[in-house]
């Protein structure tokens, strides 16, 4: 009893010398009684006491937004501190209801609610804990370090996901730039120009910028598998490829691009695809992996592909994929993988044949007659091949039927070159005349 009399009297001596120096607008000395009663209550394990003095001090009229931001950076300290975790949370709500709406504790409380949020995932709360971390905007935070503020936006991303919020998660990635990963942090030091405010070195616990990028793409992963955006997937991949780390270690670049490659075979055919494939083909480190070259070269290669050989060949390194990031490969993408084949198929025969009967083209896709008109329409209808087919005859015809203006225009076509041909002929027989020096008899 003698102590609490001792530290309220205590308190109260230091409530006063509080008020003399901050009515005399003495900023050091408001700062230091401020800090000195927080520190008075945490040594007297008072955590109730400093809750309440923390709230008073705080509301006292005119107080220096100094003083709040030394307290408020004080009794964070204190936060690992407490006995038990329902103190601890009361301790962050105190200073998060502190330091809400005041723009100079602002990096505070954004580090507040994340401490708040882990607790609240730990109890199994995803939902509160994605609330709560989506209060606050860390991208308006101009004294924020750089990569403290992606840390923050990418937990805000992480916690979406796991609460299965796909829309909120995309908004949030889009806050960060991709283009950020590519800068050098040593080239980009510069002395702040004045009038810049001072930027907070981020805290020990923030990764870097390229573990940081490693978690942007691993995240980005998580969002288009379940969007099933397999050249997406390929591209994120293929950023975690391209980071240093992971490119000089085997152990982890192998992997990797084994993922790039059936991503790669597993995307629609587009020019962004095959600008991929293209340069996956190219990069040495394919070697590693042969079966993985040779999947590619079969993709590139305009001829039909056997899908029952391609499957048997395959199956056992599509089923034994590992579990990294994007998890198994699975049944839906075994059915695409197929899809994609007969794809590739229809496009090597609307390459080499103008005309070819459905029964010829069922014969040469291994599929059924009903099958291989449902792919080539559903290829038509995508805009990926032209093509139309005669049910009667049971012809397909890869031509495409030119309107009487494309007729006229090749037509004029045709008749200029000839015309340039019999010019040259002409100016070629003139100029052989002239160096032998032969009449010409008409």
């Amino acid at each position: 009893m003698e102590d609490n009399m001792s530290l309220e009297g205590k308190i109260e001596a230091l409530l006063n010398v509080e008020k003399q120096m901050r009515l005399a607008g003495d900023v050091a000395g408001t700062r230091k009684a401020a800090m000195d009663i927080v520190e008075l209550c945490y040594q007297a394990k008072a955590w109730k006491t400093l809750n309440d003095q923390i709230v008073l001090l705080s509301k006292r009229r005119g107080q220096l937004k100094q003083a709040v931001q030394a307290m408020v950076q004080k009794a964070m300290q204190y936060i690992d501190e407490t006995p038990d975790l329902d103190t601890r949370i009361e301790l962050i709500k105190t200073l998060n209801s502190v330091s809400a709406g005041k723009i100079y504790v602002e990096i505070e409380r954004a580090r507040l609610i994340r401490k708040l949020a882990k607790i609240k995932e730990e109890q199994g709360l995803i939902s509160d804990a994605a609330d709560l971390m989506q209060e606050v905007a860390v991208e308006t935070f101009g004294a924020m370090a750089k990569t403290e503020k992606i840390a923050f936006i990418l937990e805000q991303v992480r916690l979406c996901l796991d609460k299965q919020d796909y829309v909120r998660a995309q908004i949030l990635a889009r806050k960060i730039s991709p283009r950020v990963f590519n800068i050098d942090p040593a080239k980009e030091k510069k002395k702040p120009k004045e009038g810049d405010g001072i930027v907070e070195e981020a805290p020990a616990d923030i990764p870097s910028l390229l573990e940081l990028k490693r978690i942007y793409y691993e995240h980005m992963i998580r969002y288009y598998t379940h969007q099933n955006d397999y050249l997406e997937i390929c591209r994120s991949y293929k950023s975690i490829y391209d980071i240093p780390a992971v490119k000089e270690d085997p152990s982890q670049w192998i992997p990797v691009l084994r993922k790039i490659c059936w991503y790669l075979v597993l995307a629609p055919h587009d020019p962004m695809q095959s600008s991929l494939l293209n340069a996956t083909l190219e990069d040495k480190n394919i070697n590693e992996i042969p079966n993985f070259k040779l999947l590619l070269k079969q993709l590139v290669t305009m001829e039909v592909i056997q899908w029952t050989s391609l499957w048997e060949m395959y199956k056992t390194e599509f089923e034994n994929e590992k579990n990294l990031l994007g998890g198994p490969l699975g049944e839906k993408a075994a059915e695409d993988l197929k899809l994609r084949i007969i794809e590739h198929n229809i496009l090597v025969v609307s390459k080499y044949y103008s005309r070819i009967t459905l029964k010829r083209l069922s014969e040469l896709l291994c599929l059924s007659f009903e099958e291989a008109e449902k792919y080539l329409s559903e290829m038509v209808v995508s805009k990926s091949l032209i093509a139309k087919i005669d049910r009667p005859m049971g012809v397909v015809c890869f031509q495409t039927e030119k309107d009487s203006n494309d007729v006229l225009n090749s037509w004029a076509g045709n008749l200029e070159k000839l015309l340039e041909l019999v010019e040259k002929s002409c100016h070629q027989i003139h100029k052989e005349t002239m160096v032998h020096k032969v009449v010409l008899k008409a």
